[in-house]
């Protein structure tokens, strides 16, 4: 697996954190991690290596047209990438990119405490968060719901001011696209986040499952 945390816009000091909590998730489930900023990474011999890419809290225009074009032929063939965070703050002018999202970020309020809720309680990236849970993060407002995407967890805004997305606000999601995978939370703002089991858990799921491998089969954290 690669991750990527290139930022062109903010530079979230959860980061490093991050990039950690990652590399000890894969030394206890099994598969290898690398990390870079570097964009020349992205080429059809730099993504070989790797069945899935993570951008890690990534923002603004990251990659080049040629670096694009690597990355869009590269996930056809049937890797997946995990978006964390500010991964939808980014490569606002892709097209490709943002239709594999499906939404991107618009605004947000503070760093706050508020409710999330598990939409699908069989997928490997929720079956093991409590159902219903508090925890403090930074709440994305996106401007759409996300399209063709399979929703797995929601933040009730009912707990908290500034959500603008209504009853069904999306915080985390997949997708099956262009013959890949696409998995994305918009959790992971604070450092504290990376510490947390259950988040943990959350993050760990969705790699295996943006990799085609079942997370039932692996023991919990």
């Amino acid at each position: 697996m690669l991750v990527f945390t290139r930022h062109m816009g903010f530079a979230h000091a959860s980061i490093p954190t991050g990039v950690e909590a990652v590399r000890a998730l894969g030394s206890a489930t099994g598969f290898a991690v690398d990390t870079t900023e570097d964009p020349t990474r992205f080429s059809d011999a730099g993504l070989a290596p790797y069945a899935v890419v993570v951008f890690l809290s990534t923002t603004g225009d990251v990659l080049d047209g040629m670096q694009q074009s690597a990355f869009e032929r590269w996930l056809s063939a049937g890797h997946g990438y995990v978006g964390i965070h500010s991964a939808s703050d980014t490569e606002y002018e892709w097209p490709w990119y943002q239709t594999m999202l499906g939404a991107h970020f618009t605004n947000h309020p503070a760093v706050t405490a508020a409710t999330v809720v598990v939409v699908d309680t069989t997928d490997g990236s929720t079956s093991r968060m409590p159902r219903s849970a508090k925890r403090t993060d930074e709440w994305y407002n996106f401007n759409q719901q996300p399209v063709g995407a399979h929703l797995l967890a929601r933040v009730d805004e009912g707990s908290y001011a500034g959500g603008s997305m209504g009853p069904v606000h999306p915080v985390s999601w997949r997708k099956e696209y262009a013959g890949g995978r696409a998995w994305y939370t918009a959790m992971g703002h604070t450092s504290c986040s990376y510490t947390e089991k259950p988040f943990l858990e959350h993050i760990r799921g969705g790699i295996l499952w943006a990799a085609g491998r079942d997370s039932a089969v692996v023991a919990p954290l």
